[in-house]
């Protein structure tokens, strides 16, 4: 392996819930990739093993200690800070990395789910979108985080250090979607969300989606998570 190849490793957890097009622009960039199961209790690796660490969405709050994997990952996040490794969350995993620096995560009084735009103080990084929505809970900014994005419904994309969590999804697609639509009706119906409306909705969404992820995820690693070659090489 080259030295300068960045080692990635993406938290997933459960079935329903893969990495989508972060799997698609890690390849881009040449990474070398593990994808942890950390639901399935296998063991934890090193974070500082990684110079980037993934942690995707979950049907599960970052707040419920009652879930196993919850404390086993607000471990391993909280090594990865200590030890300056970049993170990147997307909504279950930004909801946790915010807690395990400081802030609070709680029961959102204004569920999202749908593509909806966001207010973003940084353009280049986080475009206003639309983005992807389906989360029942929000958080606030631990201290010392920027805040790049919000909503009404609460923060959308916070910084801090070489972290940038999120609140939304860059990382659906099609395949995603179907199989959330599947897994997860009755959250829809709960909301009043047409199942099919959402799938079109997202066909329709792909192209737009697909750009303004590429170009969160490269400016995230380049800028935030400063991964030059130069500092893969360390």
């Amino acid at each position: 392996m080259n030295e300068s190849t960045l080692r990635a490793l993406v938290l997933q957890h459960e079935e329903p819930t893969p990495p989508g097009l972060v799997t698609e622009w890690l390849d881009r960039r040449g990474a070398t990739v593990d994808v942890l199961r950390i639901d399935l209790d296998e063991p934890l690796p090193d974070p500082r093993d990684y110079q980037l660490i993934v942690s995707l969405g979950s049907e599960f709050a970052a707040f419920d200690d009652s879930v196993p994997f919850v404390k086993r990952e607000a471990a391993l996040l909280r090594q990865a800070a200590e030890s300056d490794v970049p993170v990147l969350g997307l909504c279950f995993g930004g909801q946790l990395m915010a807690r395990v620096l400081g802030g609070r995560c709680f029961r959102s009084e204004r569920p999202e789910i749908g593509w909806l735009p966001v207010r973003s103080n940084d353009p280049e990084l986080v475009a206003e979108g639309p983005w992807f929505q389906w989360h029942f809970d929000s958080f606030t900014l631990p201290p010392g985080a920027k805040l790049i994005a919000e909503t009404d419904a609460g923060p959308q994309a916070y910084v801090i250090g070489r972290t940038l969590g999120l609140q939304f999804h860059p990382e659906v697609t099609t395949e995603i979607m179907d199989a959330w639509v599947r897994a997860y009706p009755h959250e829809l119906r709960e909301e009043g969300v047409d199942p099919d409306a959402l799938l079109e909705q997202t066909k329709q969404q792909s192209a737009i989606s697909r750009r303004n992820a590429e170009r969160l995820f490269d400016r995230y690693l380049d800028t935030v998570a400063r991964a030059t070659p130069e500092v893969l090489q360390r």
